[in-house]
């Protein structure tokens, strides 16, 4: 499957994925991730459910399609690096 992105779209995910790097989050404290990973299903309309498990997100995304169901799983925690760089969001940690 291809997906074609707008500019603003791509310019979006690119800073989104750069500010996860910049702040990343060891397990069970990904605090500011699950919120941020929140506020965007809810930009897409959907209705998240937060604190599962301490720091998980769940959103249901119903096609009103009866047919096969798809799980999606993602890790959001990260290891904190000192990074020998000077780009704009290297690890703050």
């Amino acid at each position: 499957m291809h997906i074609e992105l707008t500019e603003p779209e791509h310019d979006e995910l690119v800073a989104t994925r750069r500010d996860l790097h910049q702040h990343p989050e060891p397990s069970w404290k990904e605090q500011r991730t699950a919120s941020l990973v929140a506020d965007r299903l809810r930009a897409l309309g959907l209705e998240p459910r937060t604190g599962i498990a301490e720091t998980g997100v769940i959103a249901d995304l119903d096609t009103g399609v009866p047919g096969p169901c798809v799980l999606l799983r993602a890790d959001m925690d990260a290891l904190p690096v000192q990074e020998e760089n000077d780009l704009p969001w290297r690890s703050a940690t």
